[in-house]
């Protein structure tokens, strides 16, 4: 069921719903649209279209009706006592995916909090039966103990899990400042889900990264090192796809996941170039970046699969000849010479090369550049000094220079 509201916002795509649902490993049997100024307080839709969806139903013989937009805890009952089957939200819908998705340790304990989390408000459905009971000797107030039973018990498991994933997320903050200690660049892969990510994650890395023609394939972060020619290591990341109208729950309970995100030197936008809503989907990723903060990243977009619309690759400029876009296939690994080409540029910036003359008092330099394995050659003076051919990130380069 999906209903058009007049509330400003553009309507939800139709057909990215039936994907959601297929997703989630159900067969949609029957669409069902509407078209009010506000929900109705009740049912969420009016009288005489709850008769529409319950007709639709009996004629199809669903046993579950979702609905493309969030339901409070009452329309929800509601609904399922008028249509006597089973209903969810969209919200509930994307939370199914996503526990089917996860394979590590970490995404299992996100997606447990999301569930809780929205499990929370509706516990009161699981014991009606008992919230009827309202005096006689030995029946006073079951359904409300049981309720605060229930309660507790999930506000402990939550707190559980808060606890393990703030250990996730300062184990990443850990490794974040090993790689800021090493100057290596973490690129992060962002972009709609179903873009194509984890295929150009898999092309460019040579990992197997779970990657498949269905919505969220990729929901624990991967992250692998890659070598850049003439720039030298950096790390890439591999995220959770972004989807419209997503849930702030699930938003806050993948703090630890976007993290990889927030912190990042620079963004992949990876956009299927082949999309008939592609400026809405790109307004929809840039929204959710803007949601977790992280809109002001630099960003390179990456337009991929060009071969469905039989395009050549191509590197995209902006006026002082810096890389803005790259069109490429990953599924074809066409264009990724053009992606690294991409990267090393907009990368390279921070990166200090040249030769310098050492003096023989000036040991110490010469040991700190070969520990960190900035030294490509070395030639040594007629006084005793050397000229070393050396890389390194700028900040380090500056570091260096001041202590020594």
């Amino acid at each position: 069921m999906q209903l058009r509201l007049d509330d400003g916002q553009p309507p939800l795509d139709t057909r990215e719903f039936e994907e959601l649902v297929i997703s989630a490993g159900g067969e949609p049997v029957g669409f069902v649209t509407g078209h009010r100024r506000s929900p109705a307080a009740k049912f969420f839709v009016g009288e005489g279209k709850l008769d529409e969806i319950r007709a639709a139903k009996e004629a199809s013989e669903a046993d579950l009706v979702v609905f493309n937009h969030p339901l409070s805890p009452s329309q929800e009952r509601n609904l399922e006592q008028a249509l006597c089957c089973r209903v969810i939200a969209r919200t509930g819908l994307i939370l199914d995916i996503f526990a089917q998705r996860a394979r590590t340790h970490e995404g299992k304990l996100q997606v447990e909090l999301a569930q809780l989390q929205h499990m929370s408000t509706r516990l009161v459905r699981g014991w009606t039966h008992l919230e009827r009971q309202k005096g006689g000797i030995g029946l006073r107030g079951p359904g409300e103990t049981q309720l605060e039973t229930d309660r507790r018990l999930l506000r402990a498991r939550i707190r559980s899990i808060e606890t393990r994933l703030d250990k996730v997320r300062a184990q990443r903050a850990q490794s974040r400042r090993a790689r800021e200690r090493a100057e290596i660049p973490l690129v992060s892969i962002v972009g709609y889900t179903n873009a194509g990510k984890s295929t150009l994650f898999n092309q460019v890395t040579a990992a197997t990264v779970y990657a498949a023609d269905q919505l969220f394939a990729t929901l624990d972060p991967t992250l692998r090192r890659l070598d850049i020619d003439h720039l030298g290591q950096i790390v890439l990341a591999d995220t959770v796809g972004f989807i419209s109208h997503l849930p702030h729950a699930l938003v806050d309970a993948f703090k630890a996941t976007l993290e990889e995100t927030l912190n990042a030197d620079l963004l992949l936008h990876v956009i299927d170039v082949a999309a008939e809503d592609r400026d809405t989907l790109i307004g929809e990723v840039e929204n959710v970046l803007d949601e977790i903060g992280a809109s002001d990243l630099p960003q390179l977009r990456v337009f991929n699969k060009v071969d469905l619309l039989e395009q050549p690759p191509r590197l995209l400029r902006d006026e002082q000849g810096v890389p803005q876009a790259v069109y490429l296939s990953a599924r074809d690994a066409a264009g990724l010479d053009l992606l690294e080409q991409a990267l090393r540029e907009r990368l390279q910036s921070s990166i200090f090369e040249g030769d310098i003359e050492l003096a023989p008092a000036q040991g110490r330099l010469r040991a700190a550049l070969f520990a960190i394995g900035a030294v490509t050659a070395e030639a040594f003076t007629e006084s005793g000094g050397c000229v070393l051919s050396i890389r390194l990130p700028e900040k380090e380069w500056q570091r260096l220079q001041h202590q020594h």
